[in-house]
């Protein structure tokens, strides 16, 4: 089935801020041709992690072998399990500039950070900077992929206690990384002026 059983999506993509035992990348995929005003849906579905290989170095892959039309323009919408760790974050941002008629939107349920804590915002960073469009996953994006991806038998979705507010805490952490350097300076300073 090109759908995902809901007890699997319900699993790996909860917004969790420990989601401890949730090794997996899970990768739900829109790809769209732009034709002025209008937009062509060319492809969709989901991929997981592969014995080696991340999800998102599958899905580039994938992509890459379709060998995309350059006077065409696409866009490509991702909702994560977990951000890109910081080498699939550098391999997004050299394709996105290899490929600059493609413009790329990724939601993410989670964030993910090694053991070093300070390489994964880096790559954030650097993703951002390449053109790539990063936000949170927030209800109305679980609504959209409970819909478009998973096997729910026609069930509505029903979000979980704590979405919202997980959503909300992800969003400013995410909002904090992305953050030009100098603003997390001067935000540091201001709260040492104000004893925070």
């Amino acid at each position: 089935s090109i759908l995902m059983h809901k007890r699997l999506f319900l699993y790996n993509f909860k917004n969790l801020l420990r989601a401890k035992g949730r090794r997996e990348t899970y990768l739900c995929y829109v790809v769209k041709r732009r034709d002025s005003a209008t937009s062509c849906s060319l492809d969709f579905g989901y991929l997981r992690n592969q014995m080696g290989c991340h999800v998102e170095m599958l899905f580039l892959r994938y992509i890459a072998a379709w060998d995309l039309d350059p006077g065409r323009c696409y866009r490509i919408t991702w909702f994560t399990s977990w951000s890109p760790c910081y080498d699939c974050a550098q391999h997004i941002a050299d394709f996105l500039r290899s490929y600059p008629n493609l413009t790329l939107r990724i939601f993410m349920a989670r964030l993910y950070f090694c053991e070093d804590r300070k390489a994964e915002p880096e790559g954030l960073r650097r993703l951002h900077k390449a053109g790539a469009q990063i936000a949170i996953m927030t209800f109305k994006d679980y609504f959209y992929c409970w819909n478009t991806f998973v096997e729910n038998r026609e069930q509505t979705f029903k979000g979980w206690e704590g979405l919202h507010g997980n959503s909300v805490h992800l969003t400013r952490k995410l909002r904090r990384i992305l953050l030009p350097l100098y603003e997390v300076d001067d935000l540091q300073d201001a709260f040492k002026i104000l004893g925070l």
